[in-house]
């Protein structure tokens, strides 16, 4: 049974609008919610509500017109059996009724088919390019870069999921003044290490792993020309070591260097310049970056002939398109909120469609035990790393924690919580409903039927679970539609909320061999959702905790 259910009542909504002269726009953004209480349905539209200013009628009465004609439409449809029920509901929702038999056709689906049946091919196989943590190779990664990381991991696991044809990349920002700095930096602490006193700039990097950096290139007689190559590379050795624990792996790792060196920036400018979108002003070259939004012009070359920021960025991201990405995102930190607009502009001066780059902004993340600043071991306090929280609450806490807030909104990571073995630690509970499904499956004398009847399954909790089961593919979209992954850990949470009461209430084994086998099926459905969902989470599948 591989039936788009909400697509298929977008449509017939749509149908059943023809005749009213309803707004255009409002009809392109027709859409299916989740009810906020499990008594007003299954699916829920408020385009009712919507449509009452245009048409000028009361939001209920536009309602039940629609319903009148779906009715009648769904009895022609394929979807005659699958919906019990319509209601127009408190101000003019629209609500639909899944029927029963929708309900264990869907699950007999999820176990016939497993992680395939919650797949679905909305992405076509469009070709997409994520571009995250892109931190300079100038120090360990931070907690900001951590949930950078995951986001950008996880998006990119839901997007494949969708059908997207998914590529991650790190984009090494491995020449300029920073790798300069980075440079003296060493030789400053390689002149300490020999005896010498120096005055080490407030500016350069201070961190003691510049010790580390040093103590090596001295053993392999690193000349101070190439000490900046030497310790930006000690440096990604690092960071990738951390994000291989971390479960981030990427598909390539983009040099600036080799950009540079290219000539991919001069090509683009060449381009820019017979657009008329370059310009020379006291002795600078300018993009004409307000020609497509943007507040003001840009420097791209400054006077004394070096690039700015944007500069390699245009390049990069034209070379995005050329290698023939549709669909560019970009996850960034709250610092870079700025630079949004001039790279929208330049997206549009190449000749693309600046819808086609999508700019995430990633909000900070405190670490905090108990409600208070965490006091870790970062060496000289500078920021807490990545490592830090690896190394005390596990990979699975860390990559589930950082998920569990939206991109947009601050993120506190509580390092007590993180760590509990009790159902007060999200992670753990999640995990350890699908510990207890596994146990009950592997010690179980009975085994699954292929003919198992279903219909056996008639308590609240049962339903509720196939309901919330069922909701896996809705929440997908809205991580897709969102660009964020944040939901997928809150569904999680209520799935496995779900099955814990069921289990509580219900016994799964007992000397009803037809409703044992029945229950079996349903948990092994909740099984399977639920390792979906910890798969595309980064998350490991403990079978016994």
């Amino acid at each position: 049974m591989k039936k788009n259910i909400q697509k298929e009542l977008i449509k017939l909504i749509d149908q059943g609008l023809v005749g009213l002269n309803a707004d255009s726009n409002i009809l392109d953004d027709l859409y299916l919610d989740l009810p906020t209480q499990e008594r007003f349905g299954d699916l829920s539209t408020n385009i009712a509500l919507r449509l009452s200013k245009t048409l000028k009628k009361s939001s209920r009465q536009i309602a039940d017109l629609i319903i009148e004609k779906l009715k009648r439409d769904i009895l022609r449809s394929s979807l005659k059996d699958y919906i019990s029920e319509i209601k127009a509901e408190g101000a003019g929702f629209i609500n639909f009724y899944f029927s029963e038999r929708y309900f264990f056709e869907a699950l007999k689906d999820i176990i016939d088919n497993q992680k395939e049946a919650l797949k679905s091919n909305t992405g076509k196989s469009s070709s997409v390019l994520i571009e995250f943590v892109s931190a300079n190779p100038t120090g360990s990664l931070s907690v900001a870069h951590a949930r950078q990381a995951v986001v950008g991991d996880c998006l990119a696991n839901i997007l494949d999921f969708l059908g997207f044809k998914v590529s991650k990349e790190y984009y090494l920002n491995d020449e300029g003044n920073q790798i300069n700095i980075l440079g003296k930096s060493t030789q400053l602490r390689l002149m300490e290490l020999k005896g010498d006193k120096v005055d080490f700039p407030q500016d350069y990097y201070q961190g003691d792993y510049i010790y580390d950096i040093a103590k090596e290139a001295e053993q392999r007689k690193i000349k101070d020309e190439e000490l900046g190559d030497f310790a930006a590379n000690y440096i990604l050795s690092i960071i990738k070591k951390e994000l291989d624990d971390f479960r981030v792996k990427f598909d390539c790792w983009y040099s600036q260097k080799e950009l540079t060196k290219s000539g991919k920036i001069e090509k683009a400018f060449e381009f820019l310049k017979k657009k008329g979108f370059l310009y020379e002003q006291d002795g600078a070259l300018w993009f004409k970056s307000t020609a497509f939004g943007d507040d003001k012009d840009r420097v791209v070359i400054k006077s004394d002939g070096t690039y700015t920021y944007l500069a390699p960025d245009i390049a990069y991201h034209d070379d995005k398109y050329k290698r023939g990405f549709k669909w560019l995102i970009n996850l960034w930190g709250p610092d870079h909120h700025g630079y949004i607009s001039r790279l929208k502009a330049s997206v549009a001066a190449l000749g693309r469609d600046p819808a086609s780059l999508s700019v995430i902004i990633v909000q900070l993340a405190t670490i905090s035990r108990g409600g208070k600043p965490a006091q870790m071991s970062t060496r000289r306090g500078e920021y807490i790393t990545l490592r830090e929280v690896l190394d005390e609450v596990g990979c699975d806490a860390a990559r589930f924690f950082f998920l569990m807030r939206r991109t947009s909104s601050h993120l506190d990571f509580d390092l007590d919580i993180a760590k509990k073995q009790t159902a007060e630690n999200p992670v753990y509970y999640v995990q350890y409903a699908y510990a207890r499904i596994s146990s009950i499956l592997r010690n179980s004398q009975v085994k699954l039927n292929k003919d198992v009847d279903l219909s056996l399954l008639k308590e609240k909790e049962e339903l509720n679970l196939i309901r919330k089961l069922l909701q896996f593919t809705y929440i997908m979209n809205i991580c897709l539609s969102t660009q964020d992954p944040y939901m997928l850990t809150v569904y999680l949470q209520e799935l496995a909320e779900s099955f814990h009461k069921f289990y509580d209430l219900h016994r799964v084994l007992s000397d009803n061999l037809a409703l044992t086998q029945a229950r079996l099926a349903l948990i092994e459905g909740t099984r399977i959702v639920i390792a979906t969902g910890l798969e595309l989470a980064g998350v490991l599948l403990p079978e016994q905790m």
